[in-house]
């Protein structure tokens, strides 16, 4: 059973960065793909960025040019580097597979606001 833990969530101010981090157990990104998703209050999550088992990279259009997806396959974790935050971006950030299909994490709070 997978089990999937994000991190680096926070409060910052806009234009600034952030960087997440999700360590899955039980499941590989590296066989998978990987992917973040976001919860804004009050709307339903929705998907901003993936990287394939192979390695190609694509973004929701809302991000295109300020967020970076990564891995680390040795150490089985998903990067998400966020620049240029806008207030628009605050949400609930989770992980997951390309399809999100494995059972969800309790995600990290993104806040950009100044």
């Amino acid at each position: 059973q997978v089990q999937l833990v994000e991190s680096g969530g926070g409060l910052v101010q806009p234009g600034g960065s952030l960087r997440l981090s999700c360590v899955a157990s039980g499941r590989f990104f590296s066989m998978n793909g990987g992917a973040w998703y976001r919860q804004a209050p009050g709307k339903q999550r929705e998907w901003v960025a993936r990287i394939t088992s192979t390695g190609t990279t694509n973004y929701a259009d809302s991000v295109k040019g300020r967020f970076t997806i990564s891995r680390d396959n040795a150490r089985n974790t998903l990067y998400l580097q966020m620049n240029s935050l806008k207030a628009e971006d605050t949400a609930v950030y989770y992980c997951n597979n390309v399809l999100g299909s494995w059972a969800w994490g309790q995600g990290t709070q993104v806040t950009v606001s100044s």
